[in-house]
């Protein structure tokens, strides 16, 4: 096995071997500011994630809805740039215990061009990435470059993904299988839609990597449902609602507020 992927191989092996299940959490990178990000991202460590979904800003969000589109805004109005996200990355993995992984639009990835990105963020500490809005057919050389440094590329099926498109993507997935719960954009919902469970339980038997689900998962009570099916939740716009609802306070409060939300949902996960 590849050295980078191995945190994320090692990080689910010791999960499954207790008997839990992973809690992925994910942050926009720069809402309110990078230095707030980094004392995030050890609160969410301390708190038990699994592992950490960086979301790099984008202009243009694809899959992202209104709660993380307004996070996005926010972080490049602050003056976000690939540079200063390296080097928070670079004091911040290294003083954590959990895998980070960048949540990436293709088109930063391309501008800046692959190889470069991809070094880059191995340099950084970085475990992979998921790039939503990557088609399957054209991913090789992507892949190719991960595979070659040792990232993760997490690929996303979706509601709407005809089966055998389905177990193509989950075969072709490392680090982890992104189960999308519902068709449309990112948001918290109050309750999970009908067939996600079977759907979890049929990609379990196609991917040789855990699945986690992500989109609409927002409470304990969730996360509590989805752990009895899949090997893990991602919770993002309500913990980034949460974090920009503390971010008046100061970082030591909003860190504090983020560890307990957090902890509440790891062991949700159990």
């Amino acid at each position: 096995m590849s050295t980078r992927q191995a945190p994320l191989a090692e990080r689910f092996a010791a999960l499954a071997a207790d008997g839990r299940k992973a809690l992925a959490p994910f942050v926009t990178a720069g809402d309110p500011d990078l230095a707030t990000t980094a004392v995030v991202i050890e609160a969410l460590d301390r708190a038990g994630a699994a592992v950490c979904e960086l979301g790099v800003p984008y202009s243009d969000p694809i899959a992202d809805g209104p709660v993380i589109q307004a996070s996005y805004t926010r972080a490049l109005a602050a003056g976000f740039t690939l540079e200063k996200f390296f080097a928070m990355v670079t004091a911040a993995t290294a003083r954590v215990r959990m895998p980070v992984l960048a949540m990436v639009s293709y088109s930063i990835i391309y501008r800046r061009g692959i190889d470069r990105f991809v070094a880059d963020s191995a340099a950084a500490g970085l475990a992979g990435f998921v790039v939503p809005d990557l088609p399957l057919e054209e991913s090789d050389l992507l892949d190719a470059a991960c595979r070659g440094a040792g990232l993760a590329l997490v690929r996303l099926v979706t509601p709407t993904t005809p089966a055998d498109r389905a177990a193509e993507i989950a075969r072709r997935s490392t680090g982890f299988l992104y189960c999308v719960s519902v068709a449309g954009v990112t948001g918290a919902r109050s309750e999970l839609p009908a067939g996600l469970v079977e759907r979890v339980a049929w990609l379990r038997t196609q991917a040789s990597v855990p699945v986690l689900v992500g989109f609409g998962v927002s409470t304990p009570e969730q996360v509590k449902l989805l752990a009895g099916v899949a090997d893990g939740a991602i919770v993002g716009s309500a913990l980034v609602r949460r974090i920009d609802e503390l971010a008046p306070s100061g970082p030591a409060a909003l860190a504090a507020g983020v560890e307990r939300t957090v902890a509440d949902l790891v062991t949700a996960a159990r």
